[in-house]
C-alpha cells in the first residue's frame, strides 16, 4: 500500500504532480506562487566535480534491495534498467532497444548491442537473465520480488534477447522494467562478490554514466564518470560526483546556503521560503507521483470500523497541515495516489479526479460518526519519528484532530531506523494503528500504486483485504490497452477512496535546490531512475 517504498517520508514531505503529467497544477500560497517543470535550465559547460546532499546515507547500493530515495538517488547514475523513465514521466528504451508482447503472457526484450559494464566487459543476455532471476530468488529477499509474481521463466532466447514467460497477463511487469526490477548487473560480478555486493564499503559493476569509486561509510559516496558510456546524449558533464549525508534538516539547509553542497533533492520543507529568497541558488519544483498519506496498519483495532476511518479523515484540516508541513506548497489529496501518478494518459486525469469527492473538514459530523461507531475514547496509536520534522508536524496535527472528535490518539516515537523498518518488517508494525507514509509510483502507471492494496501484497502494510478490489485489479493488470487499463485503475481508485485503507492528506511537487554554480538537473521524481547527474554542469 504504498507505496511500495518505504516511504521514509523524509525531509520533504513536499512532493506531487505536475501540469505536464496531467495533474492540477498547485498554486502555492506565497506571493509569487511556483511553477512545476520537468527540467532546470541546461548546463552551459563542464564541471570537474559536484557535491550533492542526501538527507540520509543509503543503507545499500544493491539494486535488488534499493527501496527508498537515498539508494535510488545514487544508483540512478550507476545502474540502468531495460527501459527508462524520462524526466517528463514517459517510458523509453534503455538497455533494451525494443520490447514486444507477442501474446498476453510473453514479453520479449531485444538488448542494446555494445553496452559495457564499468569493468569494460560487454553486456549480454546472460547478464540480464542473472539480474532478473536474482530479484526472484527468495534468498535475495528483494522487496521487488512480488513484481515477478506472475513470471514462470526468464530465458535467454538469443545472444541479445531475453524472454519472460508468465502464468497470466501482467502489463505492469513490463513497465517496472524501467525501475529497480529491471536493473541489469554483470552476472560475473554478482557471482564474484556474493554477499559483499552493494554493501557499505563494497562495489557494484553496472552500465550507467558513472561508476562507484568509493563508499566511505558514514561520510560520503564518490562516483566517477564512465568513459565508455553508451548513451552519447547523456555523456556526463561533471567528472566526479560526491554524495554527503546530512540528516538534520537545518544543517542540511546550511550546506546549501554556504555552498558546502551544490544541490540536493527533497528540500526540507521548513526551509523552502528561506532558500527561495536566499540568493544562493534556486529551488525548482518538478513532476511527482507522490502523496502524503496515513496508512492504516491495524484493521482489527479502532480503525477497523470504516466509520472511524471516515471520521478521522473528516477531522483533518488539510490546508493548515500543508502550511505547517509542506511550507504551503501543495494541495489536499483526494485519493491515495497523487494526480501526478496518472501520467499513463494524463489527459484523463482531471476527469477522473472530478468524479472523486473533495476532502471535507467537518468536525461535528466526524464526532457523530465516532459516537455512532461506539469508538469514543478508544485508542489509536500513530507512530512518529525524528526522521524528518514533517513527520512530527503531521503526527501532532492528526493527534489533535483525532482527540477533537473523541478518539484517544496516542503518539509512539521511534528512532529513524525503526520507522524505516515499519515498511519492510511486519513485526515492526505490532501495536501500531497508523503510520505517515509518502506513497509514490516508480513508473507513469497509477496501477503500480494500487497493486499494493491487493490482498497479501508486500506493500499492503495493514493486510487490508477486499475481494471486489482484488477482482478489479486482476481485470486492470490484464488490460494491454492503456485507455482500458486507465479506466479500470480509476475503478480501483474509487474503491480505495470509498473504503479508506489509506487516508489521503496532501500532494506537493518534487523539489530540488541548485546552487548558483550548477544547473541542468531534472527536477522531478524521475530522478530515482533517470541518470540525473549526467546532465548537471556549470551554470555560467
Amino acid at each position: 500500500m504504498r507505496t511500495p517504498r518505504l516511504g521514509l517520508l523524509l525531509a520533504a514531505l513536499a512532493v506531487t504532480a505536475t501540469a505536464c503529467s496531467g495533474a492540477t497544477k498547485p498554486t502555492g500560497t506565497g506571493p509569487d506562487g511556483y511553477a512545476v517543470t520537468p527540467l532546470s535550465p541546461p548546463a552551459k559547460g563542464p564541471l570537474p566535480s559536484l557535491t550533492w546532499s542526501l538527507y540520509a546515507e543509503p543503507y545499500t547500493l544493491d539494486y535488488a534491495q534499493a527501496f527508498d530515495y537515498p539508494p535510488n538517488t545514487v544508483l540512478a547514475n550507476v545502474c540502468e534498467q531495460l527501459l527508462r523513465v524520462t524526466p517528463d514521466l514517459k517510458i523509453e528504451p534503455g538497455l533494451a532497444v525494443k520490447w514486444e508482447n507477442p501474446d498476453p503472457t510473453t514479453w520479449v526484450y531485444t538488448l542494446r548491442p555494445g553496452v559495457t559494464f564499468h569493468d569494460g566487459t560487454v553486456m549480454t543476455a546472460d547478464d540480464v537473465v542473472a539480474s532478473l532471476k536474482r530479484q526472484m530468488d527468495p534468498a535475495t529477499g528483494s522487496p521487488w520480488g512480488s513484481a515477478f509474481k506472475n513470471v514462470k521463466a526468464v530465458e535467454k532466447t538469443g545472444p541479445l534477447q531475453v524472454t519472460l514467460r508468465l502464468t497470466k497477463p501482467d502489463v505492469l511487469l513490463n513497465e517496472l522494467m524501467a525501475a529497480s526490477p529491471g536493473t541489469i548487473e554483470s552476472a560475473a560480478f554478482l557471482a564474484k562478490t556474493g554477499k559483499e555486493y552493494g554493501v557499505p564499503g563494497g562495489k557494484v559493476d553496472c552500465t550507467g554514466p558513472y561508476a562507484l569509486e568509493k563508499w566511505q561509510q558514514g561520510e560520503s559516496i564518490t562516483l566517477r564518470r564512465h568513459p565508455g558510456y553508451w548513451d552519447k546524449k547523456l555523456t556526463p558533464k561533471t567528472d566526479t560526483v560526491r554524495f554527503t549525508f546530512v540528516e538534520d534538516s537545518a544543517a542540511r539547509t546550511n550546506t546549501f546556503l554556504t555552498g558546502t553542497a551544490d544541490g540536493g533533492y527533497l528540500v526540507p520543507s521548513s526551509s523552502l521560503a528561506q532558500l527561495r529568497s536566499s540568493g544562493k541558488g534556486k529551488v525548482h519544483f518538478g513532476p511527482n507521483t507522490a502523496a502524503a498519506n496515513l496508512a492504516v496498519l491495524n484493521f482489527h483495532g479502532t480503525l477497523g470500523d470504516l466509520r472511524v476511518r471516515k471520521a478521522l479523515s473528516m477531522a483533518l484540516d488539510r490546508e493548515n497541515i500543508i502550511k505547517a508541513a509542506a511550507g504551503g506548497v501543495g494541495v489536499p489529496a483526494k485519493a491515495p495516489a497523487a494526480r501526478g501518478a496518472w501520467a499513463l494518459l494524463p489527459e484523463r486525469t482531471e476527469g477522473y479526479f472530478k468524479e472523486l469527492p473533495d476532502p471535507v473538514h467537518d468536525v461535528a459530523a466526524a464526532k457523530a460518526l465516532v459516537r455512532e461507531a461506539g469508538a469514543t475514547g478508544k485508542p489509536v496509536t500513530l507512530v512518529t519519528s525524528s526522521l524528518a520534522p514533517e513527520i512530527s508536524v503531521v503526527a501532532n496535527a492528526v493527534q489533535a484532530a483525532g482527540r477533537e472528535i473523541g478518539l484517544d490518539v496516542r503518539l509512539k516515537a521511534v528512532a529513524p531506523e525503526a520507522y524505516s523498518s515499519i515498511f519492510v518488517d511486519p513485526n515492526a508494525r505490532k501495536g501500531l494503528d497508523l503510520v505517515i507514509t509518502n506513497g509514490y509510483d516508480n513508473t507513469p502507471d497509477p496501477l503500480e500504486f494500487y497493486q499494493y492494496l491487493r490482498t497479501g501484497d508486500f506493500g499492503n502494510y495493514g493486510n487490508w483485504s477486499d475481494p471486489g478490489y482484488d477482482a478489479a485489479f486482476d481485470r486492470a493488470i490484464a488490460a494491454a490497452d492503456p485507455g482500458a487499463r486507465s479506466d479500470l485503475t480509476h475503478d480501483l481508485q474509487k474503491i480505495a477512496v470509498r473504503k479508506l485503507p489509506i487516508i489521503p492528506i496532501y500532494e506537493a511537487p518534487y523539489s530540488v535546490f541548485l546552487g548558483d554554480r550548477v544547473t541542468g538537473a531534472p527536477t522531478g521524481i524521475a530522478q530515482l531512475y533517470y541518470p540525473w547527474a549526467a546532465t548537471i554542469g556549470a551554470a555560467h
